[in-house]
């Protein structure tokens, strides 16, 4: 793969992108890299469209090297029951938990994920786990994954079995969320100010988070503009 590549010239491209193929099967079958063959599995999902394959090899790569990536692949692979996997909330847990365990790229993904299934309660024969989600939510809201800082404070908020309300904790998490651009954590946060529910009243503040969600909403708003005139 030496040298520079037009990647205007149709041949030179496909030529470029088989080697790259080559090259990835290589590293992972020959030189065994774990990371190698996350590349490849990469490859075969991105480039050549194959994703039986590519299932095949983020399998392998996350039942036997436990690679951290490829077991946060392989695990929304199971969620979807794509590349021919049978559907399977269950394995798609052990996937998450083994890469937010193992940490790495999307490991705080992971264990956002981690805390959803749990929550959910389809994991555990319908039986949600609030006390479980907490401590996944929690793992992720530490890595700023504000969906996980906004889940958290729902918690709270609402209250469940083993877990009492707690509206400071509430609020620390929805302004955390919010801090991190969650526009219903701020809109929440707003509302517990307004109101002073659990906590001490304080318009100036309920306007502040208020207003910032607007502005978080326009945001998205325009972004979602942006992209349908992109396309």
């Amino acid at each position: 793969m030496a040298g520079l590549v037009d990647f205007q010239n149709e041949e030179e491209v496909k030529v470029f992108l088989d080697n790259l193929g080559i090259e990835y099967s290589y590293q992972c079958h020959k030189e065994r890299d774990p990371d190698g063959c996350h590349r490849l599995a990469e490859y075969l999902e991105g480039i050549k469209k194959n994703f039986e394959v590519a299932a095949q090899v983020l399998k392998k790569n996350c039942d036997q090297n436990k690679h951290s990536e490829s077991c946060y692949k392989l695990g929304s692979y199971y969620v979807t029951g794509k590349g021919g996997l049978k559907q399977d909330l269950k394995a798609a847990y052990e996937c998450f938990l083994t890469s937010c365990k193992k940490g790495g790229k999307k490991s705080i993904d992971a264990c956002h994920n981690v805390g959803l299934l749990v929550h959910d309660g389809r994991v555990f024969d319908e039986k949600p786990d609030p006390l479980l989600a907490r401590d996944y939510y929690s793992k992720a809201c530490e890595g700023n994954f504000a969906a996980s800082c906004f889940n958290l404070s729902a918690l709270y908020l609402q209250g469940a079995p083993g877990l009492p309300k707690d509206m400071n904790q509430a609020l620390r998490y929805s302004l955390k969320a919010c801090d991190l651009g969650h526009m219903w954590a701020c809109a929440n946060a707003s509302r517990m100010y307004k109101l002073g529910d659990g906590i001490e009243k304080n318009d100036v503040k309920a306007e502040a988070l208020k207003n910032r969600a607007k502005l978080l909403n326009e945001e998205q708003r325009e972004s979602k503009t942006q992209l349908t005139f992109g396309n």
